[in-house]
């Protein structure tokens, strides 16, 4: 029996929170950006998961990701 439970997105984050949004295939699809964060410039230790992991950056401007 698993022990997992269902949260809605929005609802797991805290007001601070971002969160990346990956496809089944460990693609990265989107990033959840707080409301009230300049959407432009991703916070250097999550674009440095997204280059590590995800092998591009967020911050470079010929990226097209979806941002929520």
């Amino acid at each position: 029996m698993s022990n997992r439970v269902k949260v809605e997105f929005e609802n797991a984050l805290a007001n601070d929170d971002y969160g990346l949004i990956i496809s089944k295939d460990g693609i990265i699809k989107g990033i959840w950006i707080p409301d009230g964060e300049d959407q432009d410039v991703i916070p250097e230790s999550i674009a440095n998961l997204c280059i590590k992991y995800f092998h591009f950056d967020p911050n470079d401007k010929d990226v097209s990701i979806s941002v929520h």
